[in-house]
């Protein structure tokens, strides 16, 4: 084993690292230092007669056959893939509308991916299926499936054949993507019923500092893969580049999208892809913009302002055109959406002749429906109603040939709900609904404000009981939970493990929507970024010390989670504001912003952070390090810290390197590493309800929520 090193902390970041190496993934030394602390771990915190119990009642949730199976429709089908008991890894399969809609449908079994791995010796995780659309008449045949060895970003693509129920090898003319089984981070899409685009691992030079593809090509089937025609390459200082074929009859197209960069991407419209008459017309919008195709439509969701044939947009605009005359020149936009200080765009789903919006007011969802005429104007009307608080998602069963969507709705005291709807309809008809796996007697759910530093108002969602959340008893056992980036909304939505490991027990749950999420439009994501990246920090502090000014909880009993950029948030505010937090879990995060740029990942996220080889930008990426702002001689709360060896996202050296320097400095830590599964942190049900039963069971004995 390596020496025990001598630590001087804060860490100098210019210095030798004292566990540089524990970035070694598979490294002999670094698996063993892990297998070392997950025995520690279970001795500690997985010896505690609770765990075993929250472990068994989270596990029965994920095994449980009453869970509502989220569906998609391709023609005369409804496709689900699922997990229970019997299916640790899962199964592919379809039923009808009509037997769907019974208590018990009729399903029919089209891939057992347990009985996969084992006849192929390999821990198989589903990643999705692909299928090509039909010509009419014809069956739905062909699927391109992504597995992943051990639920790592990096997966492998077969074709398979949805008549025979099998792949389809490569001597019969499969299309397969395979990088030696090991993977790689990219994927088939379909161009038609014999070519596909592949953007992939293609060998040295093929990839970006991040690890994605670097080059798209078009194969045509029956061809040899080193043979596939090169459709775009991107530079060395690229993101991701990829391509897509829209296969609604009469308005194909194909494109290309290069992103540069998170929120900078082109995208072109390719004629006679992969041949030598072959031709890209970039789409004239700004690169931070995302452009959609449906139809004769283009819709274009602006980040930033925008001004063009002498109107300007404002940024968060969703704006409306005609695809063909935008693409010959002309500039008749009509906005479809525009936010205000309350409002922003949460999503927008198409079905066959319809636009409907979903849009925040104060981090609710309200539905609208716009409908284009052929004269180029939009008619609104209304949705049907929904829950007012509780979080909604829509999404188009078939927006090619129908205009019905479903509509998932789901509260933090609300089991999920998932319903059909027809554009038009007063109603919304409910399929399936979750059970309630925990008692709400009691319990309450409401949306609070706190104030940040600047003055900013800051939303947050806290359930709990009535008592409790009215601050007139003792300081409640709470736990905050924020993510704070990537312009991702944290919203309501009912989850068995908070409510039987933590609410049922008479703990109080916060969700804080910090800026940097998307909770607001781009604004408020953009309000944190890189060298303000602190005010996200100061609004969850904002949001702690307001539970604690309204008599909610206290530090000793005020417990913090978050996970890859919320593990960034929780560990600094483990580092920046100790003495706010009783525990602090931090889950499969980035802690190391010096290195976190050149692992695995992580340069693609330095339009989010920063670059930490540029001086000037170190100078504030470094005020929110958490590896480098831990000072040994400063008092911190317990840690739980958890990661995945098969985390090919966030490398897990950063949650390894910082539980070996909280250990070193004397500190209360404890850590776990699971083996498989990925950035999610578990590959299975088995392997979720186990991690999770660590975070309950930590965070109910520090935060004296007991039995």
């Amino acid at each position: 084993m390596t020496s025990e090193p001598t630590i001087v902390t804060p860490l100098d970041p210019s210095g030798e690292d004292p566990f540089g190496w524990l970035e070694e993934v598979d490294g002999g030394e670094a698996l063993a230092w892990v297998r070392a602390r997950n025995e520690e771990a279970h001795a500690s915190v997985g010896s505690d007669p609770v765990f075993a119990k929250i472990e068994a009642q989270i596990l029965e949730v994920l095994d449980s056959d009453d869970q509502v199976p989220e569906v998609s429709r391709l023609g005369e089908h409804l496709y689900n893939f699922w997990r229970d008991a019997d299916h640790e890894r899962g199964i592919w399969r379809r039923t009808t509308p009509e037997s769907y809609r019974t208590e018990d449908p009729d399903w029919e079994l089209l891939l057992d991916l347990d009985a996969l791995a084992a006849e192929e010796d390999e821990s198989w995780v589903w990643h999705g299926a692909s299928m090509l659309r039909p010509e009419p008449g014809e069956p739905w045949r062909k699927v391109l499936i992504d597995l992943s060895p051990g639920g790592s970003d990096a997966d492998v693509t077969r074709e398979f054949d949805l008549v025979t129920k099998a792949f389809v090898s490569p001597a019969d003319g499969g299309f397969t993507r395979a990088v030696e089984q090991g993977g790689a981070k990219g994927a088939l899409s379909w161009c038609g019923p014999d070519a596909v685009y592949v953007f992939t691992d293609f060998g040295p030079g093929s990839l970006t500092p991040s690890g994605y593809p670097r080059i798209v090509k078009l194969w045509r089937r029956g061809t040899p893969f080193e043979d596939a025609a090169v459709v775009y390459e991107g530079t060395d200082e690229d993101m991701y580049i990829s391509a897509r074929h829209i296969h609604t009859p009469g308005f194909e197209r194909d494109l290309v999208s290069r992103s540069i960069a998170f929120y900078k991407s082109e995208t072109y419209v390719a004629t006679d892809p992969g041949t030598p008459e072959q031709t890209l017309t970039k789409l004239d919008i700004p690169d931070s913009a995302e452009a959609g195709f449906h139809r004769e439509w283009l819709v274009i969701e602006l980040r930033e302002e925008w001004t063009v044939a002498g109107t300007t947009y404002a940024a968060g605009s969703l704006l409306a055109t005609d695809a063909e005359r935008f693409l010959a020149g002309e500039r008749d936009l009509t906005v479809l959406f525009e936010p205000t200080a309350k409002t922003s765009l949460a999503g927008a789903t198409w079905t066959r002749n319809h636009l409907v919006l979903n849009v925040f007011e104060d981090v609710k969802n309200r539905l609208h429906v716009l409908t284009p005429s052929p004269s180029g104007e939009w008619a609104r009307s209304a949705f049907p109603a929904t829950d007012p608080v509780a979080a909604v998602g829509t999404r188009a069963v078939d927006a090619v040939e129908s205009d019905e969507v479903w509509v998932v709705t789901s509260g933090y005291l609300t089991p999920a709900t998932y319903g059909l709807t027809e554009i038009g309809a007063e109603t919304i008809e409910p399929l399936k609904s979750a059970p309630a796996w925990f008692d709400t007697d009691g319990l309450r759910a409401e949306q609070r404000f706190a104030t940040s530093v600047d003055s900013t108002r800051i939303p947050y969602f806290i359930v709990g009981a009535e008592a409790a959340l009215a601050g007139n008893g003792r300081p409640a056992p709470t736990l905050l939970y924020g993510y704070g980036g990537f312009e991702i909304p944290m919203t309501p939505g009912y989850s068995a493990g908070v409510g039987r490991s933590w609410l049922s027990e008479g703990g109080v749950y916060v969700v804080a929507n910090i800026r940097g999420g998307g909770e607001y439009g781009p604004a408020w994501h953009q309000a944190a970024l890189k060298e303000n990246r602190h005010k996200a920090y100061e609004d969850f502090a904002a949001v702690a010390r307001h539970l604690a000014e309204t008599g909610v909880t206290d530090a000793q009993h005020l417990g913090i989670q978050g996970g890859s950029n919320g593990g960034l948030l929780t560990g600094n505010m483990l580092t920046l504001y100790p003495e706010l937090f009783g525990a602090v879990v931090i889950q499969v995060p980035l802690l190391d912003m010096k290195r976190y740029s050149h692992l695995l990942a992580g340069a693609s996220w330095m339009a989010e952070y920063g670059d930490p080889d540029v001086p000037e930008e170190w100078e504030f990426i470094k005020t929110f390090s958490p590896y480098h702002l831990l000072d040994g001689a400063r008092t911190y709360p317990p840690v739980l810290l958890t990661t995945s060896t098969k985390d090919d996202r966030v490398h897990p050296g950063h949650a390894r390197k910082m539980a070996a320097l909280l250990a070193a400095t004397g500190k209360d830590v404890t850590y776990y590493e699971n083996i498989e599964g990925g950035h999610g942190g578990a590959a299975n049900n088995a392997q979720s309800a186990h991690l999770s039963a660590f975070a309950w069971t930590f965070l109910r004995e520090r935060l004296g929520l007991i039995d």
